[in-house]
């Protein structure tokens, strides 16, 4: 793993905030309407302080056995840090989860709707959907994502928003727009799109929530 320097970290922060205020601006909008996550997996714990110590407080993570390894003693010396799962979630890990993470990005089938909301319906959630129908990736398939939202706020979840991931071959353009479409027909604010790649399409077209990695911590090893 190629880790990127203290120094590096906090250019790459400042590279990639003001490439998102830039495209929300062409969209309307500024930076200031766009959550930067920066997505920490694999990364140990002195090179998400880099992180920390240039000031970004929104981390993601895929993991929640990961996450339970370096982040309770972070967020001891970081109060004020938001942690969001965007990977997937068991079920039988919802009560783990629900002790660490702040917005779980990823809920995508009933029982795992039903399980948060009977642990604990306030904490702030997003739909994710599979936009490109792909068998391997986790999410609702598009034609039923209506109906789910339906049942999460039956449910009384705090739904915030829609989530997606392009599939990698594909323009990421249409796919967010079928996202904001969705998410516009079910009244819901969020829009948790966008990664190291697309980030800045994301943020033309109404991200409210960008997950980086690569492009704030360096290559992966």
């Amino acid at each position: 793993m190629t880790a990127a320097s203290p120094t590096q970290i906090a250019a790459h922060l400042a590279e990639v905030n003001a490439r998102i205020d830039r495209a929300a601006r062409a969209g309307g909008r500024t930076g200031a309407d766009v959550t930067l996550i920066a997505v920490s997996k694999t990364f140990p714990a002195e090179v998400v302080e880099r992180a920390l110590a240039a000031g970004q407080r929104h981390f993601g993570e895929n993991r929640v056995q990961e996450a339970q390894a370096k982040w309770p003693a972070l967020k001891a010396k970081y109060p004020d840090v938001v942690l969001h799962l965007i990977g997937g979630l068991q079920t039988n890990k919802v009560k783990e989860a629900l002790a660490l993470f702040d917005v779980i990005h990823t809920v995508d089938r009933p029982r795992l709707a039903e399980a948060i909301a009977r642990h604990d319906a306030s904490r702030p959630c997003f739909v994710q959907v599979n936009t490109g129908e792909e068998e391997q990736k986790g999410g609702v398939m598009p034609l039923e994502t209506d109906a789910f939202v339906a049942d999460c706020r039956r449910l009384g979840l705090d739904l915030r928003g829609l989530m997606c991931i392009p599939p990698a071959d594909d323009p990421p353009a249409p796919h967010f727009a079928l996202l904001r479409k969705f998410a516009r027909r079910n009244g819901l604010a969020g829009l948790s799109m966008g990664m190291s790649g697309d980030y800045e399409c994301a943020a033309e077209m109404g991200a409210t929530h960008i997950r980086v990695g690569s492009a704030i911590f360096g290559a992966r090893g």
